[in-house]
């Protein structure tokens, strides 16, 4: 018997179908002809064993039995189902096929199974990108040895036993640091969890710290030797007082400008007009949809991944959701006649715009070499019946347009720049018209206004359709009519929303200033994955670490408070760059994970050192903090992350 252990269900039943006949299906697996059986997982069915599982002195939380660091690590089973069924169908195996997701998680998924199982066969490796029979019938014939991709695996065994080793360590400490001086709650610190902690309390610090700085704009109305008219703004000289962002802060010096000018003709030093091309914007990666819908129709990151679960698995009405990748496999062009009937079926608002889309378009989405582990988030063709409330019909509509953004044009437009010179000031002026909207006519995709997370004031050019797009010449006349000075104000910081959150945990490497730090987060496209970014800010509301003040997540006393006790490196994504630099390390060959994690367990005992110095920690209990642990309660990370991901296909449930 050949049995293939695929990652989820939906993987294996796409093997399935292109094995031999017949087929018998059941709870666990499928039996297909040519003795061929395929099984799933559902994620990690097999997770880390707790601390007390390596001895009962670990049941009571005690600062003298830290740091604790397993040298016989010990997993447990956490969906018995599952593990029983791939159990039994192994002693009866004469080969396997591996058939985890081609990532780092997914190579361990399953080695993990087999190596908790004793399964000592032959094993191939089975990687398959795109569920459409033909690649599947393409990668069934491109099978290699399983041991070629045992240094992928053991870097994701690195990162899940540091993550242990950190998490329960340093959860222990501090929540006895923290009820040595009488806080009643747990104090969880994690990796991932703390920086994203440590971002919220320092734009919240930075917003209550924010004092406004008054500065000035000056603009002029400006009217051309054919009787155009339009606005400019001035752009004041390098010995004018500035701010750091060139900004005026004398009004004296602007209200000066105005009288130089007003009244005064001047010249057109340079006039450029360039016609420009915007591309649809690509499909949808989960964190692009978290930050799309939480701009749009204001629900929370947790909302939206539920509602793309219940979409993907009740409904079967888009793929796999968890996907950090916005692209889509070449082949699936073909599809598309079959995907927009039933797009128009679903969201028939979307009618009018499918009638005038474009199959011969081909986008840049589609793109072989560009697809990870998973594809862009888009419709199925699926033809069964499906009832969907207002959210999931909502979150349906925004990745049904923007897959269908793929067959519109590109949206054309001409951007005008004007220099001018009036009694030696500069002015500039900006422009931009329409010549085709291409896929903009697409309501869904039209741009809400920027959520912008720096100081700057509100924009001090002139909207684009203040500037006339006429051709004017170098050297043409103009008069300055009217001359204005325009008092503003600096604007604060705006706090964090749901989708700014995971924006911004995407894009952590801006956060960031250590240089190498900075390099290695944009390549590992921030901290955490699609699939944690979304329990990781729930956790930190469960924690009472913050809260939610209408759209916005501030946190709370709990949470400033457990930063300022922590070291520098437990509230920064520094971290994560040192890890994720061994992670490929161990990948590469370069590294081993028995260094990697001593090198851990050595940084750990620093922090415990250092930790138990402190002696307590005074933190501010807020309302909604968890409960502290009994002498005999598991590690709250621990509790949290399973419930985690039993909502997780990576982990639990069928996805």
């Amino acid at each position: 018997m050949r049995l293939f252990i695929a990652e989820k269900p939906s993987l294996a039943r796409a093997i399935a179908d292109v094995l031999p006949a017949p087929q018998r299906r059941s709870r666990t697996h499928i039996e297909c002809g040519s003795r061929d059986v395929v099984a799933w997982c559902a994620g990690h069915i097999l997770q880390p064993a707790p601390p007390e599982a390596y001895g009962d002195r670990y049941k009571t939380w005690r600062l003298d039995t830290l740091p604790i660091a397993p040298a016989d690590w010990k997993l447990q089973v956490s969906t018995p189902e599952l593990y029983r069924a791939i159990e039994r169908l192994l002693q009866s195996a004469e080969r396997v096929v591996h058939a985890g997701d081609p990532d780092r998680e997914g190579q361990l998924l399953v080695d993990e199974v087999l190596a908790h199982a004793r399964y000592r066969g032959p094993v191939e490796r089975l990687l398959i990108r795109d569920l459409s029979p033909e690649a599947v019938r393409k990668a069934l014939g491109a099978l290699e040895p399983n041991e070629k991709y045992r240094p992928l695996s053991d870097s994701a065994l690195a990162r899940q036993r540091a993550d242990w080793l950190y998490g329960m360590n340093m959860t222990r400490l501090y929540t006895l640091l923290g009820r040595a001086a009488g806080y009643p709650g747990v104090l969880s610190v994690g990796r991932v969890q703390t920086p994203v902690l440590g971002l919220i309390v320092g734009r919240d610090r930075a917003i209550a710290e924010f004092r406004p700085r008054a500065y000035h704009v000056v603009t002029a109305e400006i009217q051309a030797a054919g009787e155009e008219r339009f606005r400019a703004t001035w752009v004041p000289p390098p010995e004018a007082p500035l701010d750091d962002e060139g900004r005026l802060l004398d009004p004296e010096v602007g209200a000066a400008a105005c009288a130089r000018v007003l009244g005064q003709k001047g010249r057109v030093v340079s006039y450029t007009r360039d016609k420009r091309t915007q591309a649809p914007p690509l499909p949808y990666a989960l964190a692009d949809l978290q930050v799309d819908a939480g701009k749009r129709l204001s629900m929370s990151a947790k909302a939206v991944l539920d509602v793309c679960q219940s979409l993907y698995e009740t409904h079967r009405l888009i793929t796999y959701p968890r996907s950090d990748c916005s692209y889509l496999p070449e082949g699936h062009h073909g599809q598309a006649r079959e995907l927009l009937v039933a797009i128009e079926r679903r969201a028939p608002s979307l009618g009018p715009a499918i009638s005038k889309a474009s199959l011969k378009l081909l986008s840049k989405a589609w793109s072989d070499k560009k697809v990870t582990a998973h594809h862009a988030i888009i419709p199925t063709p699926s033809e069964a019946p499906a009832s969907m409330n207002e959210a999931e019909r909502a979150v349906y509509t925004l990745i049904a347009s923007r897959y269908l953004a793929q067959f519109y044009p590109p949206h054309d437009f001409l951007q005008t720049r004007i220099n001018l010179e009036v009694a030696g000031e500069r002015f500039v002026a900006t422009g931009r018209r329409t010549l085709s909207a291409g896929w903009t006519v697409l309501s869904a995709e039209r741009e809400p206004a920027p959520d912008t997370h720096d100081s700057k004031a509100e924009a001090d050019v002139e909207p684009a359709n203040a500037t006339p797009l006429l051709p004017l010449s170098a050297g043409g006349h103009v008069t300055v009519t009217a001359a204005s000075l325009l008092n503003k104000q600096t604007c604060p910081p705006k706090p964090f929303t749901d989708g700014s959150l995971i924006a911004a945990m995407c894009a952590i490497a801006k956060y960031v200033t250590d240089p190498g730090a900075k390099k290695i987060l944009t390549e590992a496209d921030g901290i955490g994955t699609p699939a944690t970014r979304a329990a990781i800010i729930e956790t930190l509301f469960e924690r009472g670490y913050v809260e939610r003040k209408s759209k916005a997540i501030v946190s709370t006393s709990t949470g400033r408070d457990l930063i300022a006790s922590l070291p520098k490196v437990a509230t920064t994504p520094d971290l994560t760059a040192v890890w994720e630099a061994a992670l490929r390390a161990i990948h590469d060959g370069r590294h081993s994970l028995d260094a990697f994690l001593a090198r851990i367990t050595v940084q750990l005992g620093t922090l415990v050192d250092q930790g138990r110095a402190l002696g307590r920690i005074a933190v501010t209990a807020a309302a909604t903090s968890a409960p502290a642990p009994s002498s005999a309660q598991k590690p709250p990370t621990r509790r949290s992350a399973l419930a985690a991901r039993r909502k997780n296909p990576r982990t639990r449930g069928r996805p």
